[in-house]
């Protein structure tokens, strides 16, 4: 049952560290993949953006094309393996663990234009660039990532990350860091309020929020003093995880480890200096059965605000976007869930609903899950197959099944490596027999902590 402990995954750590070594780093993420003959041609491929999906594309693409003039926008020097900044920010993993030159990554014969996009002419198939210059294209991969609304939440910015009590896993890998900071200094004055939020929108690595309330939570235990720490957590609806089980397992969890569930409330202001923030009420309150009960009769019609005064930390996951730059093309998603948020692209197929040159991969889309580094492994091959098939005038071949992999931080040394896809309410969809995706285990930490890392990086670089 949902907050149960069960004996883990029936494998014992000798047989674990053998079948992995055998695996494969690259085996701990979906695998799925495609061989198939240089195609050759001359047409203009732009991808933009070189994270995860970015420079993935990049890799795979100079090596099934013979000919073709492939362009990679990306500004950064410096690839940042973000599925580590949750454990930086609570304090497992050194910052410098997380990043890696891009220059590591980028593959012979792709050019690299080392500015930022500015628009996306699609009716005329143009990139505008930062400098005022535009790239053409024949064929376009939009994986350009997300963008952190901090400026959505009044008195909130990305600068004020570690100071006056403020944390945010998402801020950046410095955030990261004044994070643990600021979890730190909380630990360190032996007690008080600590707030953790969730955001209204889609978010990448949709369980950092849950993650970083767990670990902080190992870490108040281990403090000896867990009775002086009050724990709040705010979420903008009924649920707190996509998958149906995992949700139920968090919200148990949470009652059993006290802390305080608030649903319907949705992080909209902050005052720093006075430490409070301010929540919107978002919907009907109809969450709070347990004894941890929090209803207020003053609070209960949309749009109500209410102030939360004297933390000693908050944690700040803000809403989420695709860049503005895209939200201002018309590559935007025109209407349904995604409409001017995210691009625009058939979920399965990941190419765009209304241009067929335009293909999308990673946080960017808009799907109902699917912004993970385990999902671009999944997505990748997909759109490989798809762009070669629609350059060739075929019908595309491959098919994305929504798959997501969060290995769910529960404590610190426990996780569970929850998998699912789109189908039957976004049942599991587990890779390994010996790993219950309902269990907690020491297993699926060693996974997190010290297999993943390296598995990224061959996805990265096309080999998985």
């Amino acid at each position: 049952m949902p907050g149960s402990e069960h004996e883990t995954s029936h494998l014992d750590r000798r047989q674990f560290l053998k079948y992995s070594a055998g695996a494969g780093a690259a085996g701990l993420l979906y695998a799925s993949g495609l061989q198939a003959r240089a195609l050759a041609t001359d047409a203009r491929i732009v991808i933009l953006g070189g994270g995860a999906g970015g420079m993935a594309m990049a890799n795979r693409l100079s090596r099934r094309f013979d000919g073709a003039r492939i362009t990679l926008v990306e500004p950064r020097e410096v690839h940042h393996y973000q599925p580590g900044w949750t454990l930086v920010a609570s304090g497992v993993w050194n910052p410098d663990k997380t990043m890696r030159p891009n220059s590591r990554f980028v593959p012979v014969g792709v050019e690299w234009v080392r500015q930022p996009a500015d628009g996306v002419d699609a009716a005329n198939r143009k990139v505008a660039l930062e400098d005022g210059s535009q790239l053409d294209y024949d064929y376009l991969i939009v994986a350009t990532g997300l963008q952190l609304n901090y400026h959505l939440i009044d008195g909130m910015s990305p600068e004020l990350v570690g100071s006056h009590g403020i944390g945010s896993v998402y801020a950046s890998i410095e955030g990261a860091t004044r994070t643990r900071d600021a979890i730190d200094a909380w630990i360190a004055q032996g007690g008080g309020k600590g707030i953790f939020t969730a955001a209204p929108t889609p978010v990448k690595c949709a369980g950092a929020p849950l993650k970083m309330t767990f670990t902080t939570l190992s870490r108040l235990e281990a403090s000896g003093r867990r009775d002086a720490f009050q724990v709040e957590f705010m979420a903008p609806g009924d649920s707190l995880f996509t998958q149906p089980y995992v949700n139920d397992f968090v919200k148990q969890r949470f009652d059993d480890q006290d802390v305080k569930r608030r649903h319907h409330y949705r992080i909209s202001a902050i005052d720093p200096q006075a430490r409070e923030a301010e929540f919107t009420f978002v919907g009907p309150d109809s969450e709070f059965t347990s004894h941890h009960e929090l209803r207020e009769a003053e609070f209960s019609r949309e749009g109500e605000r209410k102030v939360v005064t004297g933390y000693d930390f908050i944690h700040v996951v803000p809403p989420m976007s695709a860049p503005d730059f895209i939200k201002s093309s018309e590559l935007i998603a025109q209407d349904g869930p995604f409409r001017g948020e995210w691009l625009d692209v058939d979920i399965h197929t990941l190419q765009h609903n209304r241009y067929p040159e335009v293909f999308g991969i990673g946080d960017v889309i808009g799907a109902p899950i699917n912004k993970t580094a385990a999902s671009v492994k999944a997505q990748a091959p997909v759109v490989e197959a798809n762009l070669l098939a629609q350059m060739q005038g075929q019908a595309l071949p491959r098919r994305h099944n929504g798959y997501t992999s969060c290995p769910m931080i529960t404590g610190i040394g426990k996780a569970m490596l929850v998998e699912f896809g789109y189908d039957n309410d976004f049942a599991f969809l587990p890779s390994f027999p010996f790993i219950d995706p309902r269990d907690e285990s020491w297993v699926t930490w060693v996974m997190k902590d010290r297999m993943l890392q390296p598995a990224y990086y061959a996805v990265l670089e096309g080999r998985a």
